[in-house]
C-alpha cells in the first residue's frame, strides 16, 4: 500500500501539468498511466504530428510537447507507475480514497490517497486483443502482447502479428544478430501494406530480401497445442488459403484503443460517457475526486489541449485546499514568489 496526498490518473499532458500545479504547491504525487510510456495521446496516436495551439510555442510535436512537460515536472520528482489501469476505487472510513491497478487484468498496485485528479483524456488506452480460443491460456509465457523478454524469444521461431510501427520494430530487434536473436522471425499482418517509418520499411526490406524476417499476409485464426505448449498458429490468407506454422512464441502488436473501462462504476456522476464537474474546483459529485482533460464535461466544454491546462490547474488549487486546510490562500507567482522559486529548483532552499 503506497499512502500518498495526490494521485493522478492519466500521464498525458493534462495530467502531467496538473502534476507540475500541484507539485508548486508543495505536493508529492503519484501519476498511474495504462501505457507504458508517459504522454497519452500525444505518444501513442500522434507524437510526430504538428501541433500549433500550444500559447508561446508555434509548433510542436506530441512527442516534443510531451518531453518539455516531463522537464518541467521533473523539480517535484513525482513517481510513475505505468502500464498499469485503475480498477477500483473505494472510499475509506477516514475520507481517503483506496485505488488500486491491474497489469493485464492481474493486481498490481494500491494506493491510499486523500485526492484524486483523474485526467484520462478519452479513456484508458488498452492493448487490442487477438480474440482466438485458447489463447489466454498460453499469455506470458508463449503469448505477449506489444513486447515480449528478450531472452524468451532467443532462438526460438517468432511469429510478429501486426502492422504498424511497433509490430515492424520488434521483428527487426528479433531478426537482428546478437545474443538475443530469434532463429526465425515471421511478421503477419492482414494485408502488405504497414504503417511505419521510412527507415524501418527500408531495414524491413532488406532483412525480407536476405530471408532474415518472413512476411505472410493474412489473420491468425486459431493456435496449435500439445499439452500446455503453443506449436503452431493458424492463418487465413486473402487467397482463402489455411496455413499452419511452426511458433514457440507469438508476439501480438495490434496498436491500442482508449476504453472508458472502469470508471464507469466508480459512482462519479456521468454524462454521455463523460464525468461531470464543478466550474469552480473540476470536483466531482465525491469529494476528493477532481476530473480534467476529454473524460469531462461542463456547458462550454471545449476538448483542447490548453483548456485542459486550465482545468488543472484548478484542480490542483481545489486539491490542494483539501490537503491543507490551513495554508494560505494567498496566490503567489512563479515571477515574485522565493517559496515557488525553492521548489522549482531556481533558488537554493534555506
Amino acid at each position: 500500500m503506497i499512502e500518498t496526498d495526490a494521485l493522478v490518473i492519466g500521464a498525458g499532458p493534462i495530467g502531467l501539468f496538473a502534476v507540475f500545479e500541484l507539485g508548486l504547491q508543495g505536493i508529492a504525487t503519484h501519476v498511474v498511466d495504462a501505457l507504458d510510456d508517459a504522454g497519452g495521446q500525444c505518444i501513442a496516436l500522434y507524437p510526430d504530428k504538428p501541433i500549433y495551439d500550444i500559447p508561446a510555442v508555434p509548433v510542436s510535436t506530441g512527442r516534443e510537447l510531451v518531453h518539455k512537460l516531463m522537464q518541467q515536472i521533473a523539480p517535484f520528482k513525482p513517481t510513475f507507475h505505468l502500464g498499469q489501469q485503475v480498477s477500483d476505487v473505494e472510499r475509506q472510513a477516514d475520507g481517503r480514497w483506496r485505488v488500486t491497478t491491474t497489469r493485464q487484468q492481474q493486481p498490481c498496485q494500491a494506493f491510499l490517497t486523500r485526492t484524486v485528479i483523474i485526467a484520462a483524456g478519452v479513456g484508458a488506452f488498452v492493448t487490442k486483443e487477438l480474440k482466438v480460443d485458447g489463447l489466454p491460456a498460453l499469455l506470458g509465457r508463449q503469448v505477449f502482447y506489444r513486447s515480449a523478454p528478450p531472452a524468451v524469444c532467443a532462438d526460438k521461431q517468432v511469429i510478429v502479428l501486426g502492422g504498424d510501427g511497433d509490430a515492424v520494430a520488434n521483428a527487426l530487434a528479433l531478426a537482428r544478430t546478437g545474443p538475443d536473436q530469434a532463429q526465425s522471425v515471421t511478421l503477419v499482418h492482414r494485408r502488405d501494406v504497414l504503417q511505419a517509418s521510412s527507415d524501418q520499411l527500408t531495414e524491413l526490406a532488406a532483412l525480407r530480401q536476405t530471408g532474415k524476417i518472413h512476411f505472410i499476409a493474412g489473420q491468425i485464426t486459431a493456435v496449435q497445442t500439445t499439452g500446455e505448449l503453443l506449436t503452431s498458429v493458424v492463418i487465413s490468407t486473402p487467397e482463402d488459403q489455411t496455413l499452419s506454422l511452426a511458433a514457440d512464441v507469438l508476439l501480438v502488436c495490434l496498436g491500442i484503443s482508449p476504453k472508458l473501462g472502469p470508471i464507469a462504476q466508480w459512482g462519479l456522476a456521468m454524462e454521455r460517457k463523460q464525468l461531470c464537474v464543478s466550474l469552480e474546483t473540476f470536483a466531482t459529485n465525491e469529494p476528493g475526486i477532481f476530473a480534467v482533460g476529454d473524460i469531462i464535461t461542463y456547458p462550454g466544454k471545449k476538448k483542447l489541449i490548453v483548456s485542459g491546462f486550465h482545468e488543472a490547474t484548478l484542480a490542483a488549487f481545489a486539491a490542494a485546499a483539501l490537503i491543507h486546510p490551513e495554508a494560505s490562500s494567498v496566490l503567489q507567482y512563479t515571477t515574485s514568489s522565493a517559496l515557488l522559486q525553492q521548489r522549482l529548483g531556481v533558488l537554493p532552499t534555506s
